[in-house]
């Protein structure tokens, strides 16, 4: 009997389809292979290092490194996304990282040396008076907006925003004839007005005649005034105090007066005669009204007489002349 030639059948390859970054790619891998060996592979041809690999398989999930010894047949006829990022993407992130990372300090050292001025010129521009609006109705509009622009570059008034942190969103001339009231007792000048906190300031540049404009720096002082109240909304002790300190400070920074205030004064008090009062967080003229509400006084009662806003301020006078006495008495 003729022997029979016995021979091994060849043993077919088992073909692993996947797609990395949207791009297709095919392993041949022998049937007793395993997941590892795949990654093996993988690693050997798209240069992704084991650990870095993840295999997204359609009905079965998840696959991640330690991939033990799980067959590579159960990933065939199966649709796979593999994640992983290779060693050259790795290093060209690190490298990228180490640029942003050189241009952070770079750019943190170049804040920290930056000149003054420099520093300065930001504070400027985010504390500051965003519009300036003269009322186009009146005459001479551009007057008005160069009355305004002055105040807004006045040295003292730029060192008081930065200082205070003071942001105002309009800054505007208000119409003398609307804040304008008379009666038998005299006549009330609102001088300047704040709205919300800083949203609108606005200001009595003109006379009552549209025919000039007043002191400079009684407006600025107004001002000062105004800016006050984006801290205090009512007269009280914190309100003053912080005012006249405002005043003073922009006194000291206007460098045109010398850093000194005009006339040897540290701040206006204005005298009786003036009748200058306040209302609605601004400045009025021939009533004095505490609490800028409604016209009504901090007790609730009506407005004060002229005869009482001088009395009170020939009281407030005494007080001050006593206190200043007492101090050098006590200096001594």
């Amino acid at each position: 009997m003729a022997e029979q030639d016995e021979t091994v059948p060849e043993t077919k390859g088992v073909t692993i389809s996947l797609t990395h970054h949207g791009k297709p790619h095919e392993f041949e891998m022998d049937p007793a292979a395993t997941v590892a060996d795949l990654a093996d592979e993988i690693q050997g041809e798209l240069f992704i290092p084991i650990s870095n690999q993840k295999f997204m398989v359609a009905k079965l999930g998840m696959l991640k490194a330690p991939f033990g010894d799980r067959p590579v047949t159960d990933l065939q006829d199966r649709k796979i996304t593999l994640l992983g990022t290779s060693s050259e993407e790795i290093a060209s992130l690190a490298a990228a990282s180490k640029q942003a990372a050189e241009r952070q300090a770079h750019l943190a050292s170049a804040r920290r040396h930056q000149p003054k001025a420099y520093s300065r010129r930001i504070e400027d521009n985010k504390y500051t008076f965003a519009t300036l609006r003269p009322l186009p109705n009146l005459p001479n509009p551009e007057r008005s907006l160069a009355f305004l622009e002055r105040l807004k570059a006045d040295p003292g008034i730029r060192a008081v925003m930065r200082a205070h942190k003071f942001s105002v969103g309009l800054l505007t001339e208000m119409d003398p004839t609307e804040y304008t009231e008379s009666d038998h007792e005299g006549t009330t000048r609102i001088l300047g007005l704040n709205r919300n906190r800083g949203e609108v300031i606005e200001l009595r540049l003109r006379t009552d005649a549209y025919d000039g404009y007043r002191n400079y720096k009684i407006i600025r002082k107004t001002l000062c005034h105004e800016l006050t109240h984006n801290v205090h909304r009512d007269h009280d002790r914190k309100f003053w105090d912080l005012c006249h300190q405002i005043e003073r400070e922009v006194e000291r920074a206007d460098w045109k007066s010398g850093g000194r205030s005009v006339g040897d004064a540290d701040f206006y008090e204005p005298e009786p005669s003036e009748e200058i009062a306040y209302d609605h967080g601004g400045w009025t003229g021939g009533e004095f009204v505490l609490g800028g509400g409604g016209g009504a006084s901090a007790s609730g009662q009506g407005a004060l007489s002229r005869r009482e806003i001088m009395a009170k301020a020939a009281e407030e006078r005494l007080k001050k002349q006593k206190q200043t006495e007492e101090e050098a008495k006590g200096d001594h």
